[in-house]
């Protein structure tokens, strides 16, 4: 059983297809059910998923949810057949989440009548086409044995008109290794697609994939491999899903793919005739595989949710996948791709030397083994970081360029940029912690433009540049970074004036025909900052919404007395750390922190999930614990800090536990405590693990830090 939440529903609309591809899942393997559908989806049935799938909604209170149209070929449907699905869907859940609706086709027969549905219900469309010509044509026939690929490419060729472009989601290719990869994915890339996502022909251990090449042991990953060498080559044009999946987790982030270490527990599908089923991939296993015993006449979507059995449960890998030392990036693979007879799922999948050798080779890949001068140097390890950062601003100017008044705001920065006296404030706002957050979305996902139209006038007016500024405030506060929040009357249209020192905030004309009153400056609140004996200023930030990424409770906006009091135990706190280790920021692993945001009582010292700029305080924090735990905090945040700027190890590298393990030890060592005795057993034995590793585990970059830990554990027992 699983109570995930369902985040994507396919909804079947049709059971037949107009191709007979002999890859496919429906139809040529071992799971027939789709001779029992009706081949299209009827009224009653459609009118019965859309009455569940509003309890749901209401009842998990979904902010969410995507709809697939899916089948067979859902443009056998019709476009009006279509277009009255997607009104059904849109009138009843629209109001109560955020309906996402995709479709997923194979192209032949899209018209601008099914486009022009598309467009009115803002339906994204994915279509499967398997490269150039020949590539294609190996598979992907009709029923006739004719090439289904010309009429693909009429299809694409609206698809991707200025009216329709924003509808287009991506291609997905089946991988055939007798075909050359480099041809294949230049003709997909020379399609122009926002995303390619490359999947491996559906297999199990009871009918394993097609052979390849004679003579080598990981074909699909040899395949594989090539097309990523050249998508680096050109510069990595569009995001290639399988690819992007395992970047993301070899660098410690999410799957992206449910091929690759994503759960399906989160899909549910519906079939022409009401039955809830499991993902459509499990076809290839056995009959009635993805089979539940469920469907929407007879049961919710909550009920199904907790009741129907899964075939794996989560967290369900084998014992091989589980001492497999990349199976934080593989995940065990798709979950079909596991199946045999004998064992059922408790296999790892049919590919397992292909996912293994693939990502190890992207791992390498991806490695700069060079010494860095941000290793050994604190400045250079500052302005690495800092170069990030900008380089992440750059993103964010192409996501936002031609957005209303976003294109005078990046005038305004790179002026800024241009001059070395304005500069080192827009540095400042640049690499403030909590705007880290917001550039990582933007890289990711959509920009937010009152954040960064933001972000342009704190430059500014640190800087003393005179600049206007026009934007859409969605809410009453205007947070600028490193300097404080302005709160408006009431949000809308505003303009930001800045002038040598001083702002001005006013807002735009009201809306035709109603009496609002235009936003005005309802107050102004600055942050605080506190001046130690030695280096710049800290800032306290009690009110950035960036800063919201501690692993405990920040405090709301602290009252001017509850402040000072604040600042006061800071202040006691550092002072009595300059007593008790004198010079202690001249340290390596001195803490790097900018700015501090105070806690709830009891949360201790945290370091921030955003960066290593950000340290977490509680307001009641007792000087002892501070010295203490601030050394520990600076060893975490440096190896962090690092590692979002140098490879210390190969990604997935038991180095990089290893690591922290030794500095966590090592500083624990050197400080006068009962643990110390323990804590240098423990060091000894995890340097002795580092040692132990093989060579190409460890970067020269890694090999300087764990040098310098070898240096610092010998030092203690001189």
């Amino acid at each position: 059983m699983t109570d995930v939440a369902i985040r994507e529903l396919v909804l079947k609309v049709h059971s037949r297809c107009d191709l007979a591809c002999d890859h496919c899942y429906v139809y040529r393997h071992a799971d027939q059910s789709w001779r029992r559908m009706p081949p299209l989806i009827s009224e009653v049935t459609l009118r019965q998923v859309v009455r569940r799938l509003c309890e749901y909604v209401r009842e998990e209170r979904l902010p969410q949810l995507a709809v697939i149209l899916h089948g067979g070929e859902p443009l056998l449907a019709g476009p009006a057949r279509l277009r009255s699905i997607c009104a059904e869907l849109t009138r009843a859940l629209a109001p109560t989440t955020d309906l996402d609706l995709h479709i997923h086709t194979n192209g032949v027969r899209l018209n601008r009548a099914h486009l022009e549905v598309f467009r009115e219900f803002d339906v994204k469309v994915g279509l499967s086409l398997d490269g150039d010509r020949a590539a294609n044509d190996r598979h992907r026939l009709d029923h006739r044995g004719r090439s289904s690929y010309e009429r693909v490419l009429r299809g694409l060729e609206l698809l991707r008109l200025p009216e329709y472009r924003h509808l287009f989601q991506g291609l997905l290719c089946t991988v055939d290794v007798a075909g050359d990869p480099v041809l294949v994915h230049d003709a997909l890339i020379g399609l122009d697609p926002p995303r390619i996502d490359y999947l491996l022909p559906h297999a199990t251990w009871d009918a394993p994939p097609p052979p390849g090449r004679p003579g080598a042991s990981t074909p699909y990953a040899d395949w594989l491999l090539e097309v990523f060498d050249r998508w680096e080559e050109q510069g990595r044009p569009v995001p290639v899903r399988t690819f992007d999946s395992i970047l993301s987790t070899l660098r410690g982030g999410p799957p992206l793919t449910e091929a690759l270490g994503a759960t399906d527990d989160g899909i549910a599908v519906v079939d022409t005739d009401g039955t809830l089923t499991r993902s459509d991939s499990l076809k290839i296993a056995y009959d009635g595989a993805p089979a539940t015993g469920y469907d929407v006449f007879r049961h919710g979507f909550r009920e199904f949710t907790e009741r129907a059995e899964a075939p794996v449960r989560r967290g369900g890998i084998s014992e091989t996948c589980r001492r497999c030392p990349v199976l934080a990036t593989c995940g065990g693979g798709l979950v079909a791709h596991r199946y045999s007879t004998g064992r059922g799922f408790d296999n790892p999948s049919v590919y397992c030397t292909d996912l293994r050798a693939l990502i190890e080779g992207i791992a390498e890949r991806i490695t700069d083994r060079s010494l860095a001068p941000a290793v050994t140097s604190a400045g250079e390890l500052e302005r690495a970081r800092l170069r990030l950062d900008r380089a992440l601003l750059a993103g964010v100017n192409a996501k936002l360029a031609g957005r209303a008044g976003w294109d005078e705001a990046w005038s305004l920065l790179v002026r800024l940029d241009s001059d070395e006296t304005t500069a080192p404030h827009l540095d400042a706002v640049v690499s403030h912690p909590y705007l880290r957050p917001s550039l990582i979305r933007s890289w990711d996902g959509t920009a937010d433009l009152p954040r960064f139209m933001a972000v342009a006038a704190a430059a500014a007016l640190r800087a003393g540049v005179e600049a206007t500024l026009r934007w859409e405030q969605p809410s009453p506060l205007i947070h600028l970074p490193t300097l404080g929040t302005v709160r408006l009357s009431r949000p809308g249209q505003v303009e930001f004036r800045v002038g040598k020192g001083d702002f001005r905030v006013r807002g735009g004309e009201p809306s035709a025909g109603t009496d609002d009153s235009p936003p005005a400056l309802h107050s102004w609140r600055p942050l605080t900052s506190l001046s130690l004996a030695h280096g710049p200023r800290l800032l306290i930030d009690d009110a950035d919404p960036g800063r919201d990424c501690f692993s405990a409770v920040v405090t709301p906006l602290l009252d001017p007395g509850t402040l000072d009091a604040f600042r006061s135990r800071l202040r006691n706190a550092y002072g009595l750390l300059d007593q008790r280790e004198p010079g202690w920021w001249q340290s390596v692993n001195a803490p790097a922190a900018t700015t501090i945001t105070p806690l709830t009582a009891g949360a201790g010292l945290r370091l921030g999930a955003c960066g290593s700029g950000a340290l977490g305080v509680a307001v009641d924090i007792e000087p002892e614990e501070f010295v203490r735990e601030l050394p520990r905090l600076g060893r975490r945040g440096r190896l962090a800090a690092l590692r979002e700027v140098v490879d210390l190890h190969l990604p997935g590298s038991p180095a990089g536990p290893l690591l922290d393990l030794a500095s966590e030890y090592v500083g624990r060592a050197a400080r006068p405590s009962p643990e110390a005795g323990p804590a240098r057993i423990l060091a000894d034995r995890v340097l002795r693990d580092l040692a132990g590793l093989p060579p190409r585990e460890l970067t020269e970059n890694g090999t300087y830090v764990a040098d310098e830990l070898r240096a610092e554990w010998t030092a203690l027992h001189d």
